[in-house]
Protein backbone atom coordinates (compact mmCIF):
# COMPACT_ATOMS: atom_id res chain seq x y z
CA UNK A 1 0.00 0.00 0.00
CA UNK A 2 1.16 3.55 -0.53
CA UNK A 3 2.59 5.27 2.37
CA UNK A 4 0.77 8.64 0.71
CA UNK A 5 -2.70 9.13 2.43
CA UNK A 6 -2.80 12.93 0.98
CA UNK A 7 -2.68 15.14 -1.87
CA UNK A 8 -1.85 18.63 -1.16
CA UNK A 9 -2.58 20.94 -4.75
CA UNK A 10 -1.99 24.38 -5.80
CA UNK A 11 -4.65 25.70 -7.98
CA UNK A 12 -4.62 27.84 -10.18
CA UNK A 13 -2.05 26.42 -12.86
CA UNK A 14 -2.19 22.83 -11.62
CA UNK A 15 -6.36 22.57 -11.70
CA UNK A 16 -6.57 25.49 -13.96
CA UNK A 17 -4.91 25.52 -17.37
CA UNK A 18 -1.60 27.65 -17.61
CA UNK A 19 -1.43 30.96 -15.84
CA UNK A 20 1.51 32.44 -18.28
CA UNK A 21 -0.62 31.58 -21.21
CA UNK A 22 -3.55 33.34 -19.97
CA UNK A 23 -0.86 36.27 -19.71
CA UNK A 24 0.03 35.89 -22.81
CA UNK A 25 -3.58 35.94 -24.08
CA UNK A 26 -3.92 39.01 -22.20
CA UNK A 27 -0.78 41.32 -23.52
CA UNK A 28 -2.01 40.21 -27.31
CA UNK A 29 -6.01 41.66 -26.49
CA UNK A 30 -4.54 44.64 -25.07
CA UNK A 31 -2.18 45.28 -27.74
CA UNK A 32 1.07 45.36 -24.87
CA UNK A 33 4.69 43.98 -26.07
CA UNK A 34 4.80 40.30 -24.98
CA UNK A 35 6.92 40.06 -21.44
CA UNK A 36 5.06 43.08 -20.39
CA UNK A 37 3.20 41.38 -17.34
CA UNK A 38 6.36 39.76 -16.49
CA UNK A 39 8.88 42.72 -16.35
CA UNK A 40 6.32 45.00 -15.04
CA UNK A 41 4.54 42.90 -12.54
CA UNK A 42 6.26 39.75 -11.80
CA UNK A 43 9.83 40.58 -11.55
CA UNK A 44 9.72 44.20 -10.91
CA UNK A 45 10.67 44.68 -6.75
CA UNK A 46 7.44 47.11 -5.77
CA UNK A 47 5.18 44.89 -7.94
CA UNK A 48 6.31 41.78 -6.20
CA UNK A 49 5.79 43.54 -2.95
CA UNK A 50 2.36 44.16 -3.93
CA UNK A 51 1.44 41.05 -4.77
CA UNK A 52 2.85 39.44 -1.90
CA UNK A 53 0.30 41.59 -0.34
CA UNK A 54 -2.41 40.89 -2.10
CA UNK A 55 -1.52 37.09 -1.37
CA UNK A 56 -1.32 37.47 2.36
CA UNK A 57 -4.85 39.39 2.44
CA UNK A 58 -3.25 43.11 3.64
CA UNK A 59 -4.45 44.68 0.56
CA UNK A 60 -7.47 44.08 -1.27
CA UNK A 61 -7.44 42.75 -5.09
CA UNK A 62 -9.04 46.35 -5.93
CA UNK A 63 -6.53 48.30 -4.67
CA UNK A 64 -3.83 45.95 -6.19
CA UNK A 65 -5.72 46.53 -9.56
CA UNK A 66 -5.49 49.92 -9.22
CA UNK A 67 -1.44 50.09 -8.80
CA UNK A 68 -0.81 47.28 -11.50
CA UNK A 69 -2.86 49.31 -13.76
CA UNK A 70 -0.82 52.67 -13.44
CA UNK A 71 2.32 50.66 -14.01
CA UNK A 72 1.60 48.71 -16.84
CA UNK A 73 -0.38 52.37 -17.82
CA UNK A 74 -3.47 50.51 -18.41
CA UNK A 75 -7.28 50.66 -16.82
CA UNK A 76 -7.04 49.11 -13.77
CA UNK A 77 -11.46 48.05 -13.57
CA UNK A 78 -11.45 44.27 -12.75
CA UNK A 79 -7.38 44.31 -14.17
CA UNK A 80 -6.59 40.26 -12.53
CA UNK A 81 -10.10 39.34 -14.11
CA UNK A 82 -8.83 40.69 -17.15
CA UNK A 83 -5.62 38.83 -17.20
CA UNK A 84 -6.63 35.25 -16.49
CA UNK A 85 -9.88 35.72 -18.54
CA UNK A 86 -8.55 33.01 -20.86
CA UNK A 87 -8.14 30.26 -17.73
CA UNK A 88 -10.20 27.48 -17.60
CA UNK A 89 -10.23 24.58 -15.63
CA UNK A 90 -7.75 21.38 -16.18
CA UNK A 91 -10.21 18.59 -16.73
CA UNK A 92 -7.76 16.06 -16.36
CA UNK A 93 -6.01 17.28 -13.41
CA UNK A 94 -9.81 17.61 -11.61
CA UNK A 95 -10.46 14.05 -12.48
CA UNK A 96 -7.38 13.55 -11.21
CA UNK A 97 -8.01 14.71 -7.77
CA UNK A 98 -11.50 13.31 -7.79
CA UNK A 99 -10.28 9.77 -8.86
CA UNK A 100 -7.75 9.73 -6.21
CA UNK A 101 -10.21 10.66 -3.35
CA UNK A 102 -12.19 8.11 -4.42
CA UNK A 103 -9.64 5.85 -3.76
CA UNK A 104 -9.55 6.87 0.21
CA UNK A 105 -6.69 9.42 -0.06
CA UNK A 106 -7.33 13.17 1.33
CA UNK A 107 -7.22 16.21 -1.26
CA UNK A 108 -6.67 19.54 -0.08
CA UNK A 109 -5.89 22.38 -1.61
CA UNK A 110 -3.36 25.17 -0.75
CA UNK A 111 -3.72 28.87 -3.18
CA UNK A 112 -2.05 31.65 -2.84
CA UNK A 113 -5.15 33.35 -3.28
CA UNK A 114 -5.28 37.04 -5.00
CA UNK A 115 -8.96 38.32 -3.22
CA UNK A 116 -11.94 36.81 -4.30
CA UNK A 117 -13.19 40.57 -5.56
CA UNK A 118 -13.96 41.52 -7.91
CA UNK A 119 -12.95 38.59 -9.80
CA UNK A 120 -13.08 35.06 -8.02
CA UNK A 121 -10.55 32.96 -9.49
CA UNK A 122 -11.87 30.01 -7.86
CA UNK A 123 -15.77 30.62 -8.68
CA UNK A 124 -17.16 27.84 -10.62
CA UNK A 125 -14.92 24.68 -9.26
CA UNK A 126 -17.31 24.26 -6.16
CA UNK A 127 -14.14 23.01 -3.86
CA UNK A 128 -15.64 23.26 -0.43
CA UNK A 129 -17.67 20.24 -1.79
CA UNK A 130 -14.83 18.27 -4.00
CA UNK A 131 -11.79 18.61 -2.13
CA UNK A 132 -11.44 18.01 1.93
CA UNK A 133 -10.22 21.26 2.93
CA UNK A 134 -9.30 24.63 0.87
CA UNK A 135 -6.53 26.85 2.50
CA UNK A 136 -6.42 30.10 1.00
CA UNK A 137 -3.61 32.52 1.44
CA UNK A 138 -5.55 35.54 2.14
CA UNK A 139 -7.76 33.90 4.38
CA UNK A 140 -5.24 32.94 6.52
CA UNK A 141 -2.52 36.01 6.43
CA UNK A 142 0.01 33.56 5.33
CA UNK A 143 1.36 32.21 1.55
CA UNK A 144 3.65 29.83 0.43
CA UNK A 145 6.27 28.78 0.98
CA UNK A 146 6.00 30.04 4.35
CA UNK A 147 6.29 26.29 6.31
CA UNK A 148 3.41 27.72 8.44
CA UNK A 149 0.93 27.36 5.76
CA UNK A 150 2.04 24.34 4.72
CA UNK A 151 1.63 23.17 8.30
CA UNK A 152 -1.92 24.36 8.52
CA UNK A 153 -3.13 22.41 5.81
CA UNK A 154 -1.55 19.37 7.18
CA UNK A 155 -3.77 20.27 10.38
CA UNK A 156 -6.68 20.22 8.68
CA UNK A 157 -6.20 17.17 6.37
CA UNK A 158 -5.12 15.30 10.25
CA UNK A 159 -1.63 13.66 8.00
CA UNK A 160 2.50 14.86 8.49
CA UNK A 161 3.95 15.94 5.96
CA UNK A 162 5.77 12.16 5.04
CA UNK A 163 2.15 11.20 4.29
CA UNK A 164 1.42 14.12 1.65
CA UNK A 165 2.05 15.11 -1.74
CA UNK A 166 2.30 18.26 -2.73
CA UNK A 167 2.18 19.47 -6.53
CA UNK A 168 2.36 22.95 -7.41
CA UNK A 169 3.58 25.07 -10.74
CA UNK A 170 5.56 27.63 -8.99
CA UNK A 171 8.90 25.42 -8.89
CA UNK A 172 9.94 27.86 -5.68
CA UNK A 173 7.33 26.61 -3.68
CA UNK A 174 8.61 23.14 -3.31
CA UNK A 175 12.08 23.21 -1.61
CA UNK A 176 9.91 24.45 2.19
CA UNK A 177 7.99 21.71 1.28
CA UNK A 178 10.10 19.09 0.78
CA UNK A 179 12.21 20.49 3.46
CA UNK A 180 9.05 19.26 5.48
CA UNK A 181 8.63 16.21 4.52
CA UNK A 182 6.17 16.21 1.50
CA UNK A 183 6.92 14.46 -1.57
CA UNK A 184 6.75 17.15 -4.04
CA UNK A 185 5.78 17.21 -8.07
CA UNK A 186 6.73 20.04 -10.22
CA UNK A 187 3.52 20.59 -12.45
CA UNK A 188 4.80 21.52 -15.96
CA UNK A 189 2.59 19.71 -18.18
CA UNK A 190 -0.72 17.75 -16.95
CA UNK A 191 -0.20 14.53 -18.63
CA UNK A 192 3.59 14.17 -16.57
CA UNK A 193 2.35 15.83 -13.58
CA UNK A 194 -0.38 13.01 -13.60
CA UNK A 195 1.67 10.15 -14.61
CA UNK A 196 4.00 11.20 -11.71
CA UNK A 197 1.40 11.53 -9.35
CA UNK A 198 0.21 7.53 -10.42
CA UNK A 199 4.06 6.55 -9.68
CA UNK A 200 3.96 8.09 -6.09
CA UNK A 201 0.15 7.23 -5.09
CA UNK A 202 0.25 3.64 -6.92
CA UNK A 203 -3.16 4.26 -8.42
CA UNK A 204 -4.17 4.73 -11.94
CA UNK A 205 -5.45 8.62 -11.99
CA UNK A 206 -6.09 9.08 -15.92
CA UNK A 207 -8.98 9.20 -17.77
CA UNK A 208 -10.48 5.80 -19.47
CA UNK A 209 -8.40 3.57 -17.31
Amino acid sequence: MTQYQGLVLDFGGVLTTSLPAAALAFEQREGLPEGTLLTGLYLHPEAIRLTEELERGDITQAEWNMAAGRRLGIPPGNLMGRIFADLRPEASMIAAAAAARRAGVKVGILSNSVGLHPWNLYDGYDVDRHYDTVVLSGEVGMRKPDPEIFRLVLGKLGLSARECVFVDDTAHHLPAAEELGFAVIHAEEPTKTIAALEALLGLPLSVGR
